[in-house]
């Protein structure tokens, strides 16, 4: 995302389960200005009259410390930083702790159309998440087609040619339950070019599945509200082909990862045909990448143990 508005924050926050309990108590007409990255200052300096390197890009954060400054300000009538302060086009303010501003700094405030937010949070919690929000919204993006569910706590992506399986297979890891994050289309993010993020492109259809033969399906009606989640890391890649008996598929796994958005995940092959159990393959290979999370690889294993029996027989 390019920019969003301080208006689109508001909404997107009541949406978050970890919210930043934003309400606008000033400057409502400027609700239409546009936040383009995600950047936090606390306006401690320019409060003091030091503009130098002051960024109209960031959203102010007004602190206890920075509230309290404000407060002596006004009792000593210095108020020519504070209108100066407002008169900058940054996106917002956000007083944390349920602070509320001066009376003369809500009037400039809405002479100059500055939207004022309270937030119930500290300022520690309030920047923690607004920069997770942020950063989230503004990273890189990729939609791709596929499924999106979680199995042991993994986030694990199935991908494959339409018709192969991919919803069957997910209908049958709910019902083991494991839980949905998306199917048919998976927004995917890069966050901070760290990991990344998967959930669904439209809020009202991910948490549905188009079953073939049955039509579509609402996955929290049948399922329970337990057996979805909004988002979730993508941490193992799995794409279903149907089985080619002319190709030769791997006996003995080999490490492979793929790219997506420049960050690289373990991705595995799976060959489809009847008689196989996809869900159960799936799930162990999930729980084979949580070993190997933690240090441990059975095939590796199985050499070194195979080595220490030959070298015993020499």
């Amino acid at each position: 995302m390019d920019s969003l508005t301080v208006l689109q924050l508001l909404r997107l926050d009541g949406n978050l389960s970890d919210s930043l309990h934003l309400t606008c108590i000033a400057g409502k007409k400027g609700l239409s200005r546009k936040i383009t990255a995600s950047k936090i200052s606390r306006p401690g300096l320019p409060l003091s009259g030091y503009f130098k390197d002051f960024s109209e890009q960031s959203i102010q954060v007004f602190g206890r410390g920075e509230q309290t400054y404000l407060q002596d300000l006004v009792k000593v009538g210095k108020l020519d930083s504070i209108d100066k302060v407002l008169s900058y086009n940054f996106p917002c303010c956000i007083f944390s702790g349920g602070g509320t501003p001066p009376p003369h700094f809500l009037e400039v405030a809405e002479n100059y159309e500055c939207p004022i937010l309270q937030s119930q949070l500290i300022s520690s919690d309030l920047s923690r998440l607004l920069y997770q929000i942020l950063d989230e919204e503004f990273a890189p993006t990729v939609t791709i087609h596929g499924v999106l569910v979680e199995v042991f706590g993994m986030g694990v992506l199935l991908t494959g040619e339409s018709g192969v399986g991919k919803s069957e297979t997910a209908l049958e890891l709910l019902d083991r339950g494991h839980r949905l994050i998306s199917d048919d289309t998976v927004k995917i993010r890069n966050i901070n070019d760290t990991f990344l993020v998967g959930g669904g492109e439209n809020k009202q259809l991910s948490h549905h599945m188009e079953i073939r033969g049955l039509g579509i399906i609402n996955i929290p009606d049948l399922y329970g509200i337990s057996s979805i989640r909004e988002r979730k890391e993508i941490q193992f890649w799995a794409h279903l082909e149907d089985w080619d008996q002319n190709k030769n598929y791997e006996r003995i796994s080999e490490e492979r990862s793929e790219s997506i958005l420049g960050i690289k995940i373990p991705k595995v092959i799976i060959p489809v045909k009847p008689g196989r159990n996809i869900p159960i393959i799936i799930e162990t290979a999930a729980r084979c990448r949580r070993l190997e999370q933690l240090g441990y690889q059975g095939a590796k294993h199985l050499d070194s143990q195979l080595m220490d029996f030959l070298e015993t027989k020499l």
